[in-house]
């Protein structure tokens, strides 16, 4: 039997649900070396800005335990260059499609890159980071305010003419009403989570490792969180929603498209081994199919909670994954 991979969000097919995390796939070609990028789902390009960006100064990348800290800086080649020359090769994927990441530092920004980029040929989304400093507000982060990503997102919707999928900050306190608010905006679909802030000190030159201060955790320790969040968001919201934070095999992957979202995004993973993608492709294959499943739309969302009846598909729960707790000698 053949399990179906293709999944759909916002009038989009993807052949897979597996989409390169922007960030950490570049423009795709420089993976050629390993693996042809045209097995994947989809490609979430590195962040793209209106006029080139050179980036933070180094050290701005510092491995942690189980995770990694960046503090990149959002560089990249500026939109002209990249319609010019990074679009070709994306155009040359067959069947997977381009999603553009974009930022901006001013909501006229956000609006003219969303405006510009709808009408690149070959482009099929966008992807809107609003986890940048707002220079105009004083260094407020627009993912972290809502009435000022309220206010970025509808602007970039009235001149979207694709589907605009806003990218959401982990650093808030309800990641919920931040979606909510998103989708009030004009938000077609959204992917979370981004990094989250965090930090790291040499303790014998008593100084920070990062030139930056600070810098964006990512990988397998924030795999929990991340789950959680992006729980909370497809049941807050009806929008189709992308997963991501710390997947680094098809279970992983599974666990996301189990508690909703549509399809996942792999960004660390491809640092510590760049054939994760497809093997994670090929896990998820080989899994459905010993499940007896037709498709991996069956398995979208068939979390079973305490109390609920099973569904066919997932008959099997924690209990049933957990040994039974050990008896103790101790009288009740």
């Amino acid at each position: 039997m053949t399990v179906d991979l293709g999944a759909t969000f916002c009038g989009l097919t993807l052949k897979n649900p597996i989409i390169a995390a922007s960030g950490t796939f570049g423009y795709g070609e420089d993976m050629t070396d390993f693996f042809d990028p045209s097995l994947l789902g989809g490609i979430a390009t590195k962040g793209i800005s209106l006029l080139p960006k050179e980036g933070n100064r180094t050290p701005r990348i510092w491995e942690t335990a189980s995770g990694m800290l960046n503090a990149i800086g959002l560089n990249n080649v500026g939109l002209d260059a990249f319609i010019e020359k990074k679009m070709p090769f994306l155009r040359s994927l067959k069947g997977t499609i381009c999603i553009v990441n974009f930022y901006g530092h001013s909501i006229p920004e956000y609006a003219l890159l969303a405006e510009r980029l709808s009408a690149v040929d070959g482009v099929h989304a966008v992807e809107m980071n609003i986890s940048c400093p707002n220079v105009k507000e004083g260094g407020i982060v627009f993912g972290a305010d809502p009435v000022l990503m309220a206010e970025v997102i509808s602007e970039a919707r009235k001149r979207c003419r694709l589907p605009l999928i806003v990218k959401l900050s982990p650093n808030v306190t309800s990641i919920a009403r931040m979606a909510e608010t998103a989708v009030a905006a004009g938000a077609d679909a959204l992917s979370l989570v981004n990094t989250f802030t965090g930090m790291a000190v040499d303790v014998r030159t008593r100084r920070p490792i990062l030139a930056n201060v600070f810098g964006g955790l990512s990988g397998p320790a924030i795999k929990p969180l991340a789950l959680r969040m992006t729980y909370e968001v497809c049941q807050a919201t009806k929008v189709p929603v992308i997963g991501m934070g710390g997947i680094l095999n098809a279970m992983d992957a599974l666990e996301f498209l189990m508690v909703g979202a549509k399809a996942v995004q792999v960004g660390t993973a491809s640092f510590v081994n760049p054939t994760a993608m497809p093997e994670i492709i090929e896990g998820i294959e080989r899994y459905l199919t010993k499940e007896g499943m037709r498709a991996v739309a069956d398995w979208i969302g068939c979390l079973e909670l305490p109390g609920k009846p099973s569904e066919p598909g997932c008959e099997k729960t924690q209990t049933d994954i957990l040994p039974p707790p050990a008896k103790s000698d101790k009288p009740a």
